[in-house]
């Protein structure tokens, strides 16, 4: 490069290390330690609702303090629903979202979005007052000059 960069193997070295990095690449040793620990961690059973055809025992509920930290399934969303898979005669939890949750979301959100409306077009109103003071002004002043 020229006077506005780096040139140099240097500069393609620094480029490659942080192209690595952005794109989530690890390097050979950290993938080999990582491939260790995945054989020998126990192998993940699918669950039953996955598989096979279920029945909810127990509607999507907020998942309590114990419940939260006992239950895998309650950190994604913060709610479990009971599954029951006959076939298998297996009772598993599943994540769920909750339509009260979802609802208190979204209309928070459409207050949120109301009131960044309502600022704006505050600012707005008040920008074009400025301006047309503004122009005025030159208006007034050309008036005067002849």
């Amino acid at each position: 490069m020229g006077p506005r960069g780096p040139a140099g193997p240097r500069c393609c070295a620094l480029y490659a290390v942080l192209g690595a990095l952005v794109c989530g690449l690890r390097p050979a040793a950290a993938m080999a330690v990582s491939d260790e620990r995945r054989s020998a961690s126990p192998v993940a059973v699918t669950p039953c609702w996955q598989v096979e055809d279920f029945v909810v025992a127990q509607e999507c509920t907020r998942c309590s303090s114990f419940e939260a930290k006992r239950i895998t399934q309650c950190s994604p969303t913060g709610f479990i629903e009971k599954i029951s898979c006959p076939t298998s005669k297996r009772d598993e939890f599943k994540s769920c979202r909750s339509a009260v949750m979802e609802a208190h979301v979204f209309w928070r959100f459409v207050g949120t979005m109301m009131c960044v409306t309502a600022v704006f077009a505050v600012l707005v109103v008040c920008r074009q007052r400025v301006l047309d003071r503004k122009a005025l002004e030159k208006v007034r002043k050309q008036i005067e000059s002849i």
